[in-house]
């Protein structure tokens, strides 16, 4: 079935055709710092349970594998990096996890919860086996509503959030053109992303940054103009230290139109590379410098 993309013209540069077939897209250059000749093959569990609403990039109807799935498995397969899918959180004991170099997480809500989407929660001492993991070494990245999971409440910030490095303060539903602006071209997947580009998508507004964060895309909220959304530009896309651990996230991934754009796909496939150790990067702490007083909000 071939879609009609003509929001490309909106997107990420233009730089991909106005149409686009309903597969993985060949991408033989997703990463523009790929990993050495004869590097090891990192295995990466690919996470997508989410309590609430599930986004259509991973919901599995009638196939075997969601669309941001099989995306992901295309890329791999031509960056050294194993993909394994699931949405089943039993799967998060330190017998399992030991097994893999890196988590990515696209979900959503209390993941140690039921929820309504039948498949099983991680339990209270998985997320803190994943979150010790990772403070041991393992790699992280986090995609989209990655950043509306695990909420904080009352009794304050969240250890998942705090490794993420940010969250979910509110959304709007329905989709919008805004502005990305580029602060590190040197990051992995980065240096072809343009200076200043506009997306359409859902957009997040986030709280809780971490002092820790590498910036790599500002939120350009002026570009912006519902509600919460009239605030001084924040992170969207960053890479952390957890530990000895690596963190990725981007805002960006609900629109199919952006995870077919080979943008997008250089960038985040330079953050899977980086978070499992393939590549390497510097994360020099630079949100203060970038987004003065962001962290305190």
């Amino acid at each position: 079935m071939v879609y009609d993309c003509l929001a490309l013209a909106l997107l990420l540069l233009a730089c991909g055709p106005t149409r686009a077939e309903d597969r993985p897209p060949a991408a033989a250059n997703a990463s523009d710092t790929p990993a050495p000749p004869g590097a090891p093959r990192k295995k990466i569990l690919f996470f997508s349970k989410c309590n609430e609403y599930e986004d259509a990039m991973i919901r599995r109807t009638n196939r075997q594998l969601s669309p941001a799935e099989e995306i992901m498995s295309e890329l791999g397969k031509q960056n050294r990096l194993a993909f394994t899918f699931t949405k089943d959180g039993s799967m998060f004991t330190p017998e399992t996890m030991a097994k893999f170099d890196a988590f990515c997480f696209f979900t959503s809500g209390d993941l140690t919860q039921p929820g309504s989407d039948g498949n099983p929660p991680i339990t209270a001492a998985g997320k803190a086996a994943l979150l010790q993991a990772i403070q041991e070494g393992k790699g992280f990245i986090g995609i989209h509503s990655a950043a509306d999971t695990f909420n904080s409440g009352a009794q304050g910030v969240d250890p998942y959030i705090k490794m993420l490095g940010g969250e979910l303060k509110v959304r709007v539903r329905g989709m919008g053109s805004a502005h990305q602006i580029l602060v590190d071209t040197n990051f992995p997947g980065m240096n072809s992303v343009p200076a200043d580009f506009a997306v359409v998508e859902e957009w997040y507004a986030l709280r809780n940054f971490s002092t820790n964060l590498h910036v790599l895309l500002m939120q350009d909220t002026a570009s912006m103009s519902r509600g919460s959304y009239y605030a001084p530009n924040y992170p969207s896309t960053w890479a952390q230290k957890y530990g000895q651990g690596r963190v990725f996230y981007t805002s960006l991934g609900h629109q199919k139109e952006v995870w077919l754009n080979p943008v997008f796909q250089q960038l985040l496939t330079g953050g899977v590379t980086w978070a499992a150790g393939l590549v390497e990067a510097d994360v020099t702490p630079n949100i203060d410098k970038v987004a003065p007083g962001v962290s305190k909000q």
